[in-house]
């Protein structure tokens, strides 16, 4: 009890951060690493300092003195925040990603960052309030908000780093009736009933973690993750969180081969890197949220996954994960599941020339589950990539082809006894669209953008949704960053 006390008081302090950062605004990004060199310089402790050169909307920051290229250099923690990240050991220090997944070294991250003393803040989010419609008879329509939104504060703590993160989102209240509208998707239950052609929201307490990671020579770290609310060693960086996906208002339909969960209870992980490389373990329990998403859920530690995990370079990282996970679905409580990812990520920041003050992110990934006793096995392959040019332009696409189940047959009603969960066919998705920031409030990068998507049904499940539905969305975006443009 007072463990969990103790955590609250840190994902407080880690969320109440933004008013404070906000107040001390400077030039500031854990953004894209493209320049050969970083020049040194200094400022008062309390002032804000740049992670990397460029954000994801092209502000510039301020560059810091270098670490040792082939390890951590030194250990000095405010250093370390505000570094230009050269290493993979650097990067994961930066925890900007979900859980501890990571993402390609180059990889820019729009956030606010300040000082508090000898603490690190900063403060990160992305909110989309869209508009989507859609054809035929399974087809629907909805103005809704997908959103998140995450405090970070790190402080050192003996011979290591001690970080306080929290991650909240209010799709619990922006998205009603537990859903929207996303043609074939499957994989969630709500109130004993399956969600089909639809995405659940997200618990309002997404994560709710503190990590410490601890050197271990020059050039190894081990680090070590507990969250009552968390993202298991599993799977790559979540869709809401990877760059590639990050103008992307809505889910994956291979959500639940492939990173389903990145919001699961009791997590435990230690992770150990070495150069380029990292091997992490995780326990967790494995049943997937349930319909109340203001709480957080709870119960043993009954799953486990591995990943191994691969950067070879500033612009390229790579991952193979494995997992056991017990009773991850409600309508299916005796059914345990096989779960594996695959997943290669680039990330190339430009500078100059036609597409100056760029950035293009992309993930090609592949997910499986596999039922233990039934056999029932279902895969599913995502590209996606996200192209940011001349600053404020954004163009993304993202190309699916998922395995389907015979609930899709049955739509939004109780499953008949005796059911069983079968593979039926494969849906392809095609996604393109185009999105342009404007100024409106300093330090909030708005923007107005729309997508399009259009599907690949498969002969059994033509009667149901014709041969060729299609989905269009707008939104407006807005998302924190510092710098100037």
């Amino acid at each position: 009890m007072k463990c969990m006390q103790r955590i609250w008081r840190l994902a407080g302090l880690a969320l109440l951060l933004p008013a404070g950062v906000f107040a001390q605004v400077s030039a500031v990004t854990s953004g894209e690493s493209g320049q050969e060199e970083s020049q040194t310089q200094e400022m008062p402790q309390k002032e804000l300092s740049g992670a990397k050169d460029q954000s994801a909307t092209g502000q510039s920051g301020m560059d810091h003195s270098r670490m040792d290229q082939d390890g951590m250099g030194q250990m000095e923690h405010h250093g370390m925040m505000h570094m230009l990240p050269e290493t993979f050991l650097q990067e994961i220090l930066h925890h900007d990603t979900s859980g501890t997944s990571a993402e390609p070294d180059s990889t820019p991250t729009p956030m606010l960052m300040g000082m508090k003393g000898k603490w690190t803040l900063m403060f990160h989010a992305n909110v989309f309030v869209s508009d989507l419609q859609q054809s035929g008879a399974r087809g629907g329509d909805k103005f809704f908000s997908t959103n998140w939104f995450m405090g970070m504060a790190q402080h050192d703590a003996g011979p290591g780093v001690f970080t306080a993160r929290v991650m909240l989102s209010l799709e619990p209240a922006t998205v009603t009736d537990r859903r929207y509208p996303l043609l074939f998707q499957q994989g969630e239950t709500a109130f004993g009933l399956p969600i089909v052609d639809g995405q659940h929201p997200h618990d309002f307490i997404m994560e709710l973690a503190v990590l410490y990671d601890l050197k271990l020579g020059d050039k190894s770290l081990v680090s070590f993750y507990f969250a009552p609310m968390g993202d298991p060693a599993m799977g790559p960086t979540a869709y809401p969180h990877r760059a590639s996906a990050m103008e992307n208002p809505v889910g994956t339909l291979g959500h639940h081969q492939e990173d389903s969960t990145h919001i699961a209870d009791d997590v435990v992980t230690m992770g150990l890197a070495h150069r380029f490389v990292r091997l992490e373990a995780s326990g967790f329990h494995g049943r997937e949220p349930d319909e109340f998403r203001w709480d957080i859920d709870s119960g043993k530690i009954d799953s486990w996954s591995t990943r191994l995990t691969i950067q070879p370079g500033k612009n390229w990282s790579g991952q193979y994960s494995y997992g056991r996970l017990s009773s991850p679905e409600a309508l299916f409580p005796t059914e345990n599941q096989e779960r594996m990812t695959a997943s290669v990520m680039y990330n190339r920041p430009w500078r100059a020339g036609k597409l100056r003050d760029g950035n293009w992110a992309s993930t090609l990934l592949w997910g499986r589950t596999r039922t233990l006793g039934t056999e029932s096995i279902f895969n599913s392959y995502l590209l996606e990539s996200t192209l940011r040019f001349m600053t404020r332009n954004y163009v993304w696409t993202r190309v699916e082809n998922a395995d389907r189940s015979n609930e899709l047959l049955l739509g939004e009603q109780a499953l008949p006894p005796g059911f069983e969960e079968t593979r039926i066919g494969r849906v392809q998705a095609y996604t393109f669209g185009y999105s342009r920031d404007f100024d409106v409030i300093p330090h909030l990068a708005s923007a107005l953008g729309a997508q399009i998507t259009t599907y690949g049904v498969p002969d059994v499940l033509q009667p149901i949704y014709g041969t060729h539905p299609v989905g269009g969305l707008v939104f407006l975006r807005f998302r924190p960053y510092s710098g100037t443009r």
